[in-house]
């Protein structure tokens, strides 16, 4: 079994900061949220766990590489209000507070056994996910400034470019539902929204990133409306 290579890891960026603990990137990524470096830093440094736990699971590369992205995706959200330290009992010497209750590697491997556990895994042949074209933290962001946008603009977005609708298309599917927006209109929505969405990734993923263009951009929108044929609770 190979375990994916993540260019990213490789970054200046990301590189800086493999002398911080577990304890102070999970301190910092929760701190700073318009910062996307101390997340990418954390799946730099456990992606070799996580997908090795994963591929043993599932039955094929492909659902693999997938339920890899969707487990990222809940690690993400659950990170925000991780606390490794349970209360009242004695933490390490210049901690606030008192031992560790787990540590984060230990969290991640319960975290990706749910994750295991609960996926209901499509078929392959369903699958439109790729680890090559979108990593797991860049489909993260991008889903989260997805969810940022204003309403019709971001299921412009999504029409358009995921499903290549065309604006006449748009328009009509609009209207029917009550936005009466011509196809120029559409057209210039859809413009808008790219940039917009650009605009509200963390200025450090679009640094590690899209320094080479959008084209991975476009790739993790499609992600996001690739990730609807799987859930896990």
């Amino acid at each position: 079994m190979q375990v994916p290579n993540f260019p990213e890891c490789s970054h200046p960026l990301i590189r800086s900061l493999s002398h911080y603990s577990d304890q102070e990137l999970l301190t910092l990524f929760q701190r700073h949220p318009e910062a996307g470096q101390y997340f990418t830093a954390i799946f730099c440094r456990y992606s070799p766990l996580v997908y090795t736990l994963i591929r043993h699971s599932a039955r094929s590369p492909v659902q693999a590489d997938y339920l890899f992205a969707m487990t990222w995706r809940h690690i993400y959200h659950e990170l925000g209000g991780l606390d490794l330290y349970e209360p009242g009992r004695e933490r390490p010497a210049g901690a606030e507070g008192g031992a560790a209750q787990m540590t984060l590697q230990s969290w991640l491997i319960n975290i990706t056994a749910v994750c295991i556990n609960r996926a209901e895994l499509p078929p392959v042949e369903d699958i439109h996910y790729s680890l090559d074209h979108t990593s797991p933290p860049l489909w993260c962001y991008v889903d989260q400034a997805l969810e940022q946008l204003p309403p019709t603009r971001r299921l412009i977005v999504l029409l358009s470019h995921t499903f290549h609708w065309s604006d006449t298309r748009i328009s009509a599917y609009l209207q029917a539902e009550g936005d009466m927006l011509t196809p120029t209109t559409v057209r210039a929505e859809f413009q808008k929204g790219c940039q917009q969405l650009e605009d509200l990734l963390p200025a450090d993923i679009r640094t590690i990133y899209l320094d080479g263009g959008s084209a991975r951009l476009k790739d993790a929108l499609d992600a996001s409306s690739a990730a609807a044929n799987l859930q896990i609770d």
